[in-house]
């Protein structure tokens, strides 16, 4: 791609959002930031080219935001609902109105974060919203690529926050597979993408792991001897049915989509160097050394 070309990023605040824009300002490529909150990305000013407010879920602050741009990559979704928006709001119609107003102003490419197997799990919420816009995209005439990773490290914090409070909990026997990605190493294939004539992009990390393997490493990290449960599978169907009955979408869409995920393998095409042994060994620090710094000022305010 000719780097003159500017990339839109939309989703820029968030967990994958951040890593991109910083992958496009280490390649040096021009860039506009959308953001409901401009001061957010304030850290990034020197390295961008435009950081715009704009409302994804308001197609009227999208006007005129695409001038100039050749290649749009959304990382634009919600795990948990919230301010009243469903997923349908958001994963769906958020990017559909990205994808309009791409459309009008003849943007070329346009880039799309969904989930490995999103395909075969409409039935989730999440899922059945982030698809229905796979859809409309690949009917909608422009060039397209879907990145499918597998789960983010940061997904694994359950591991790391169950290994805290002294015991894992895995499904079954906890051999299902699974090789979740790094942020900075998913950046990196976004933005290749943007070159790239592949359409459909499943992509993982470099570790292939177990659940039961992924539960010992969060204990590793934190000097603890491991304390695994297994839970039979009727278990997790009765939960899900259970958390789909008694609460609403808000409360169950991500609880289904990680129980569901968590009873099949999750393995895609192996990418990127970060493990998921030294991501869970500093965040393990970073806990240890906040939570001390909590405690001494405790000490300090007593003291006083």
């Amino acid at each position: 791609m000719n780097k003159t070309k500017k990339v839109l990023l939309a989703g820029a605040t968030g967990y994958l959002g951040s890593y991109v824009a910083q992958e496009l300002i280490n390649r040096g490529m021009p860039a506009r930031l959308l953001a409901r909150n401009p001061k957010k990305l304030e850290h990034l000013s020197s390295g961008i080219s435009e950081i715009v407010r704009a409302e994804v879920t308001q197609p009227e602050s999208l006007r005129g935001v695409m001038k100039g741009v050749d290649t749009v990559i959304s990382t634009v979704g919600i795990t948990r609902q919230k301010d009243g928006l469903t997923y349908r709001d958001v994963d769906f119609q958020a990017n559909m109105n990205l994808l309009k107003e791409a459309k009008a102003e003849g943007v070329r490419k346009f880039i799309y974060v969904s989930v490995l197997h999103g395909d075969k799990m409409r039935h989730l919420k999440i899922c059945q919203a982030k698809e229905a816009f796979v859809d409309a995209l690949k009917i909608s005439g422009m060039e397209y690529a879907v990145i499918r990773p597998n789960g983010f490290f940061s997904d694994m914090g359950a591991f790391l926050d169950m290994a805290k409070q002294g015991r894992a909990y895995v499904f079954g026997d906890g051999q299902f597979y699974s090789n979740p990605i790094h942020g900075a190493d998913l950046a990196k294939v976004c933005v290749d993408a943007i070159g790239s004539a592949q359409e459909e992009i499943e992509v993982g990390g470099p570790d292939v792991l177990t659940q039961e393997e992924i539960a010992r490493l969060a204990f590793k990290a934190l000097g603890k001897e491991p304390r695994i449960t297994h839970i039979p599978g009727f278990f997790r169907k009765a939960l899900i049915t259970l958390v789909r009955t008694f609460t609403s979408s808000k409360t169950y869409g991500p609880i289904e989509f990680f129980l569901t995920a968590m009873a099949r393998d999750m393995v895609a095409p192996q990418k990127g160097d970060h493990t998921l042994e030294s991501y869970f060994e500093c965040e393990a620090l970073r806990t240890s050394s906040n939570e001390h710094q909590v405690s001494v000022a405790q000490s300090a305010s007593i003291s006083a």
